[in-house]
């Protein structure tokens, strides 16, 4: 079973459609994001090809993605002995198998320990429409989940639009794209009711926590864009600053003119933090550092392990210091 609403749900895109914006009580107080699952790994945990990472704010607890390989994100959990038993909500950013390959072991193992955990996945509408490849072949990455997910007692819960999560966090739901930030392959067909279209990842979701320095923007691949991800975070919590840019990017086959135009604009948010993971890329990761009047202490390439909080700022890990 999907369920399509939670409580209070309408009543808030009500409001955000008029231009009422449902403030926090106030910003959080303390914030820690922990990468699980990325590329490099140096002192702890393994290496793939995705991204997950761990939200704490406030004794609330949030998985953002799962990774790509079943077991990457449970195993890397385990070395960094942190228990994901006691988080019962998930976002899935978007439809890829990077971002939901652990699904269903994360729900299964944890679940034996604690049957709420994982039980419920936030996603962005659009994620569970088909996506063909030039062979006709079915390419999202969540649609072999589901019925497993939802049998084993999951609920998927599809938002249309912004909604808060916990007091001062959000998810934005699928990102307006004001600017032509190209962040995705084309090379699939989105099967939509008018026929098919490209694949353009209509459903990436980013989510924004509020504090009192500026906002924590975490991504999955940032198919929807870095630039319009943080203009999407600043209209919808009415904060100017950016203090930190965590995750996937997808800026990797950027080039340097794009890049640029990338460190500029998150130069005007005042970035105070970069953590490029997965997608990002290494180059990019260096170019908008220097761009961007940050420093090696302020914008580093992700690795497994590596995090950041409110008082303490970045810690890269040794092999990305």
């Amino acid at each position: 079973m999907r369920q399509r609403w939670i409580p209070g749900m309408a009543i808030a895109l009500a409001l955000l459609a008029a231009g009422v914006r449902q403030a926090a009580a106030e910003p959080v107080k303390a914030v820690k994001v922990t990468v699980l699952s990325t590329m490099l790994a140096g002192d702890v945990g393994i290496g793939e090809w995705g991204f997950a990472a761990l939200l704490e704010v406030d004794g609330r607890r949030l998985l953002i993605d799962t990774g790509d390989r079943p077991e990457t994100v449970l195993r890397n959990a385990e070395e960094l002995e942190i228990d994901l038993s006691s988080v019962t909500e998930v976002v899935l950013t978007h439809n890829h198998g990077d971002h939901t390959g652990g699904l269903l072991t994360l729900r299964r193992e944890l679940s034996a320990k604690a049957p709420q955990a994982l039980s419920r996945a936030h996603v962005g509408k659009g994620i569970f429409l088909s996506r063909l490849d030039a062979d006709g072949r079915e390419e999202n990455g969540l649609l072999p989940l589901k019925p497993a997910y939802e049998a084993g007692g999951g609920v998927f819960i599809e938002h249309e639009g912004q909604v808060r999560l916990f007091p001062g966090v959000w998810l934005t739901g699928p990102v307006p794209r004001p600017h032509p930030e190209r962040n995705w392959s084309g090379s699939r067909l989105l099967q939509t009711s008018a026929g098919p279209a490209e694949d353009t990842i209509p459903e990436d979701s980013s989510v924004v926590v509020e504090t009192t320095e500026g906002l924590v923007v975490i991504s999955g691949c940032g198919h929807a864009g870095i630039v319009n991800t943080c203009e999407y975070a600043r209209q919808v919590t009415g904060q100017k600053r950016i203090l930190a840019a965590i995750g996937g990017f997808h800026l990797f086959p950027a080039t340097d003119d794009r890049l640029d135009w990338t460190a500029g604009r998150l130069r005007k948010f005042d970035l105070g933090y970069l953590l490029g993971a997965h997608c990002t890329g290494m180059e990019a990761v260096f170019r908008i550092r220097k761009l961007a009047n940050l420093s090696r202490e302020t914008a580093v390439v992700g690795a497994v392990g590596s995090s950041f909080t409110l008082d303490k700022g970045l810690e890269p890990l040794s092999l990305a210091r």
